[in-house]
């Protein structure tokens, strides 16, 4: 009997991890990406922003058994360290769970992605070939259309899986050739730049490392996430336009006066704050919504191709590699019928990465906005009460998304539910205090 042929488009984290998992079910899997081998230090520089992994990126390492070496260049971040605005203000550090082990792990794509290409080049079945760009597919007949130093090549398999980002050009021609395909962008006023805080001169960090660091501003916010070389990645968001933007801060005493005035306590930790500034380029952040994931037996998407979100929950990537857990398991639940194990994949993923874009957009608000109220750290913490109060009954919306595999969307419903008994019971509460008061001065 033949073996199926995948042929992969892009080796990025996920297509990497999807790699690892088709070769470990015997599938010939040719992996294709545009860029230069990430191993060999070509990683673009001044736009990645670090990572965040949790508990459904790491159950997806686990199941090909790389979890263990992946979180050895993982530094823990224990809950959010918020910088109120003001030179003396003092930072606030606010635990993402009330049980102190549960955590989020900062790590650098550029070690993910060496690990999971490495990981997927452990299987004789899995090729990978770098510096090949996808200028189309044929959906009929599964063949790549592909570029490599000026040559014209063609990748034919049983199957093609676009793993290729949110600007997949696999999702392109599907949009070209599908004729019910449906399709939505939306892109934030934001954008945003990388920037570093270096290690301090001993090599440690100048800052509470097992952290996220966060620079509510309301309508915009600087993060910072640590790295184990002591240094931080920051990242600024800010709008495009507007009398304090990007647009507006061109020279190098803007950007001084702009961020003085802003993080004064990140500045003295920034020697290269002009300079990174200047060189880096601004990000943007868009929204991607499509349907279906899927064309008959022969094409599929995979994460940020079919369901980019912004960073702003940090579980784009951990959504991507559940989407590979979920897509091995069907095609392992429905072994001769691909095109059913694609149904059944997209059925299964739809309204959970939809569900996750919204909570990615509303989170945005919650940080560069919320964090720095008093009444949203007291709404967390009677969050924290209710959940030590009520194991298993009471978790927070946060405590859903990051540290369980409950599915997104069924995350946000409970959440909501939640919410509306506890204010629910709050109004009613604050009713018999009054009525008792009254009662009292009778």
């Amino acid at each position: 009997m033949r073996t199926t042929k995948f042929v992969l488009i892009g080796s990025g984290l996920a297509g990497g991890l999807l790699a690892a998992y088709l070769g470990r079910r015997g599938y010939e899997v040719a992996l294709y990406e545009r860029r230069a081998d990430p191993r060999e230090g070509n990683m673009v520089g001044g736009r990645s922003i670090n990572l965040a992994l949790s508990t459904r990126g790491i159950h997806a390492l686990e199941q090909i058994g790389i979890a263990d070496e992946v979180l050895k260049h993982a530094i823990p971040m224990r809950g959010r360290m918020i910088h109120p605005a003001g030179a003396e203000a003092r930072t606030i550090f606010a635990p993402y769970d009330v049980d102190p082990n549960k955590h989020i792990n900062s790590i650098g794509r550029a070690a993910l992605n060496t690990t999971v290409i490495e990981a997927a080049q452990r299987y004789p079945n899995v090729h990978v070939k770098f510096n090949h760009k996808c200028t189309g597919v044929d959906l009929t007949e599964a063949v790549c259309h592909l570029e490599t130093d000026g040559a014209q090549v063609m990748a034919r398999g049983d199957a093609v899986i676009g793993v290729d980002g949110a600007f997949s050009a696999v999702r392109q021609s599907m949009q070209l050739k599908i004729g019910n395909f449906e399709y939505d962008e939306s892109y934030l006023a934001h954008g945003y730049k990388e920037l570093t805080i270096p290690p301090g001169p001993n090599g440690g960090w100048r800052m509470e490392k097992e952290a996220l660091h966060i620079w509510p501003r309301k309508s915009f916010m600087m993060i910072a996430l640590p790295n184990p070389d002591g240094s931080f990645t920051c990242t600024l968001f800010w709008e495009f336009e507007g009398p304090r933007s990007f647009a507006t801060t061109k020279t190098d005493d803007d950007v001084r006066r702009f961020f003085e005035e802003e993080f004064p306590d990140a500045v003295p930790l920034m020697p290269n704050l002009v300079d990174d500034f200047k060189n880096n380029p601004t990000g943007s952040l868009v929204t991607i919504r499509c349907a279906p994931w899927f064309y008959k037996d022969k094409v599929a998407l995979v994460g940020d191709a079919a369901h980019a979100v912004v960073p702003f929950y940090g579980q784009g990537m951990n959504a991507a590699f559940e989407d590979c857990v979920v897509l091995d398991e069907c095609l392992a639940g429905f072994p001769e019928d691909r095109q059913r194990a694609f149904a059944e994949y997209f059925q299964r993923r739809k309204a959970n990465a939809d569900a996750l874009a919204d909570l990615a957009l509303e989170n945005f608000i919650e940080m560069r906005d919320k964090t720095a109220s008093r009444t949203f750290r007291a709404k967390k913490k009677l969050d924290h009460f209710l959940e030590a109060a009520l194991p298993g009954i009471y978790m927070p919306l946060y405590t859903m998304v990051t540290f369980t595999r409950i599915p997104y969307a069924t995350a946000a419903h409970r959440a909501r539910i939640q919410d509306a008994l506890v204010y629910a019971g709050l109004i009613v509460a604050m009713i018999l205090l009054v009525a008792l008061a009254i009662r009292l001065l009778r």
